[in-house]
């Protein structure tokens, strides 16, 4: 499987984009399939480490998300396993959201530690203007 993320681009703060992370192929090379993925999106602004940004159990069902602070109530992440996809909605954007953003997976349990996760896509960028 190759996690590949889309729906990035240039938005006005106040504005919002709905990023998409799609897995190609039946399974990861651990032999487990999608749905058996924890799913995260991390952020990397210019001259920062990494950042996790919202995460989503292997059900996404309701109290199986999580977010950072700086992100909660403006993010929302959902995933759509029949389509070996997970979402990311962004409203409320602000320049301080400004990175390119990676979709990541890694089997549960959860962990907001970017290090731990076990596969990656490519990043999309976001760029917010005041």
């Amino acid at each position: 499987v190759q996690l590949q993320a889309s729906g990035g681009g240039l938005v006005q703060a106040g504005g919002s984009l709905r990023l998409s992370c799609a897995a190609s192929g039946r399974t990861f090379s651990s032999g487990r399939t999608f749905s058996s993925y924890w799913m995260y999106w991390v952020r990397q602004a210019p001259g920062k480490g990494r950042e996790f940004v919202a995460a989503i159990s292997w059900s996404g069902g309701s109290g199986s998300t999580y977010y950072a602070d700086s992100v909660k109530g403006r993010f929302t992440i959902s995933r759509d396993n029949a389509k070996n996809s997970v979402y990311l909605q962004m409203n409320s954007l602000k320049p301080e959201d400004t990175a390119v953003y990676y979709c990541a997976a890694s089997l549960g349990p959860y962990i907001a530690t970017t290090t731990a996760y076990d596969y990656w896509g490519q990043g999309t960028q976001v760029t917010v203007s005041s």
